[in-house]
Formats: C-alpha cells, structure tokens, sequence
C-alpha cells in the first residue's frame, strides 16, 4: 500500500511512522516546515484532569487511552531516534482561590487526586498562595517542539519521504475515491490519502475545521529562583514547567482571528498579569519569547477521526489535545487506513468526519 498524508506535524508524522512500520510506502506532504504549526507551539501538557474533565465522555475516554499509551509511546520515539523528548511525570496542580472553587475541585477527588491544603501547596510550590487546590501527581508532560523532531527523524528513518514547503491545493479523484494530491509541483498518487493538516485542512475538503489564535509566552527564572516542579493552573492561565530549558510557559489566549498568528502586546500583557496574580513573584522573571499558534477546532469541538470518503481519510479537529491525543490517533488512523479496524464503538460515531454532513443530508 501506497499513502500520501497532508500534513507533517504530530497527528500527520505519528499516523505515517506507524504506516512505516506495517510495511506501507508513505509519503507527507507539508506546507512548512515539519513539526511545526500547533505542535510546535504547544506547552506538550499531557493533563486529562485539567483539560477533560467536562469534555464529553467519548473524548474522554480517549483522551485516557491515550494518555495510558504515551509512557510506553515515547520510550519507543526515544529508543529508535537517540533522541529526548523530555517526557516527565511532573504532576498538576489546580488552584483553588477561595472556598467556593475548591468545593468545585473537591467534587473531581479521587484515588488518584487529592485534594490539599494551603500549607501543602506551598511545600509543593514554595511561591504559591491559595485556599488550597487538586494535586494530581500522575500528570505528565512532553517538549512538543522535540516530539516534533523526533518524530520527523523517526518517520524518516523508517523509509518515509517527506516533502516539506509543498502545500496541498487539490485532491483528485478516479473511480470514486480519493487518488492523487495535488500540489504547484507535482502529484502526488496514493492508495489511501490522510488529511492531518491542522488549521488548514478545510482547505483540501468539506471538513469544518477552523483555527483559533492562541499566544503564549516563556518567563526566565532570575538568577537563584528556582522553576516550580509541577504544572499549574489558576487565575485564567497555566504555568508549565520546562526544567531542561530553565523557562517556565505561560498559556494560553483564545482567540478567533482566523489564520492570523501576529503577535500582540496586549496578549503578552494579559498573559504576564494572570501569571503574577497567580505566583506575586513571577514580577522580576523577563520574557525570553513569545509566540502563537493555531489550535484546530471543529463545530463541536470534538476531532474529527477516520474515513471521510473512499480512500480518503482525516485526522484534524484535535483542538487543545493535539498532543495529548497523538499515540492514540496513530495507532488508530494507521489500523483504519490499512483496513485492520474500524473506530472504537464508544467513540467512533462522536468522531466520525461525516456527522457533519450527515446532519445537514439528515
């Protein structure tokens, strides 16, 4: 089997490392530069409790799945590249500002997060103030900028060629199904065509996919302040740890502002101020950098996973999750494309590409 995926960054690069290794011939197209776009602008959090836990629950389940899947998904990344991606248990932990907010954390405790008082928080964040917060110690994270990376090096190494700075501008079809990308230099014939290309891939099909701005900014510690240990979340941002940079990320805005990715001096003044209400002395940490990205988000915010059409498939609408969710969707796209399954029951019909247009026909 022959495929051609639009898109190199973590969903494109995962789902084509795994075709490689059942054996396909794989090509990925890429507008830019490969692992770049929204995985290159990611914190990497790998936090279901913060991030899922009032997602519907086909996105939640897999959004478990997948997070039981990435210990053993980056030692894999790691062995066959040489390469570090930085995945670290790290931990989170969700602020509570007064008692009303931690009645709301309390009701999320269980064996596997607790809830902790005032004097706890400050042995785990000396910075920190509170009424106390949901410690949840399990929690990882990843360097999404080194996944990127890796996984290019990873799919390269298995045999894949990758085509970066060639935008995808049509797919054309012969006997019904999706048969040849187009590109401004050549075409590009697959038996099964993915299209993994984040905020843009709407561009290539009737897939309701938009982007939503999201600028972030890294803090540097002073000279002897210490980086907190853990992720946090409070006062409308997080704080993500990166220890081997010695930066600490503050994220993240949401903006509709369609493929726009300039960089504001007013999202870098509401980042720095959530941040300093949130640990006072963050005041005397500079910014080392400030970018943005594009989150790609479906009309109801959950992805949009598997065949869209005969021998066309999508993997985009990841949202937030992007990175959280990519050993799933590799392994998941990769089976579906080669025909060795279809989605799970529990999340397949939430996921479906089609539910869009199914509705409409309906």
């Amino acid at each position: 089997m022959k495929a051609v995926i639009v898109g190199a960054g973590v969903a494109g690069l995962g789902i084509g490392w795994r075709l490689l290794q059942a054996g396909a011939a794989v090509t990925i197209l890429e507008r830019a530069r490969p692992g770049g776009g929204a995985t290159w602008a990611a914190a990497g959090m790998l936090a279901v409790t913060a991030e899922l836990e009032d997602a519907v629950e086909a996105e939640r389940q897999f959004a478990l799945i997948a997070n039981d899947m990435w210990p053993d998904f980056a030692a894999e990344l790691e062995a066959c590249t040489g390469r570090s991606i930085a995945f670290a248990r790290s931990g989170s932990l969700l602020l509570a500002r007064d008692a009303a907010e931690l009645e709301v954390l309390r009701a999320r405790e269980d064996c596997a997060r607790r809830i902790v008082d005032p004097e706890t928080i400050r042995s785990l964040v000396p910075m920190l103030e509170g009424a106390g917060g949901l410690w949840v110690p399990n929690e990882a994270q990843v360097d999404s900028r080194a996944l990127g990376e890796a996984l290019t090096a990873a799919f390269l190494k298995g045999g894949g060629q990758l085509v970066p700075n060639e935008a995808a501008v049509r797919i054309d079809w012969r006997d019904g199904g999706a048969a040849t990308v187009l590109t401004p230099y050549g075409r590009h014939q697959g038996d099964a065509v993915v299209i993994a290309a984040g905020a843009w891939s709407s561009l290539l099909g009737d897939f309701p996919i938009t982007p939503v701005k999201g600028e972030m900014i890294a803090l540097s510690p002073p000279t002897g302040a210490a980086l907190p240990a853990p992720m946090i979340w409070g006062n409308g941002v997080y704080l993500v740890p990166r220890l081997h940079q010695n930066r600490l990320l503050v994220g993240a805005t949401v903006e509709d502002a369609g493929f726009d990715t300039c960089l504001t001096a007013a999202a870098r003044a509401r980042l720095l101020e959530r941040a300093r209400g949130l640990m006072p002395s963050l005041a005397g940490w500079p910014v080392a950098d400030h970018w943005a990205g594009l989150r790609p988000k479906s009309p109801d915010g959950l992805p949009l996973l598997g065949p869209a059409a005969p021998n066309l498939f999508v993997a985009g609408g990841q949202y937030r999750n992007g990175i959280l969710f990519a050993p799933a969707v590799a392994r998941m796209m990769a089976d579906m494309v080669l025909g060795r399954g279809a989605p799970d029951p529990v999340f397949g019909p939430a996921f479906d590409p089609r539910r869009f247009s199914n509705k409409e026909t309906a």
